[in-house]
């Protein structure tokens, strides 16, 4: 599977953002696709995730309310709309794919993600 992510950039604090992620070669391994984010110095951090089989979403607690994970099978994109921006949310943003179940807890086990985009960069000031 390739993943490759694009629209990252800046923004101002408290505007928006849309970040895609395109998909191809064998999908049906990518079950639950996630995105996470790093910050130079700082751990990689689970962001927000989907279940295809069901389409159930999970967010960090950080994100929650302000950030929406999607996708669009048709298309095999994932996307992560980034509203109500903070300085915080500076990081390189990465989506990961596993073909198994996903869950919150998921979003705190990057080793188990077998697959993963280059990431793009997000900047907020």
């Amino acid at each position: 599977v390739q993943l490759v992510e694009s629209g990252g950039g800046s923004g101002q604090p408290g505007g928006s953002l849309r970040l895609s992620c395109g998909a191809s070669g064998n999908t049906y391994s990518t079950n639950c696709m996630a995105w996470f984010r790093q910050a130079p110095g700082k751990e990689r951090e689970g962001v927000a995730a989907i279940y295809s089989a069901g389409g159930n979403t999970f967010y960090a607690d950080s994100v929650k309310g302000r950030f929406t994970i999607s996708q669009d099978s048709a298309e095999n994109t994932l996307y992560l709309h980034m509203n109500s921006l903070k300085p915080d949310d500076t990081s390189m943003y990465y989506c990961a794919g596993r073909g198994a179940v996903c869950s919150d807890y998921y979003l705190s086990r990057a080793d188990v993600f077998p697959h993963w985009g280059q990431g793009t960069q997000v900047t907020v000031s």
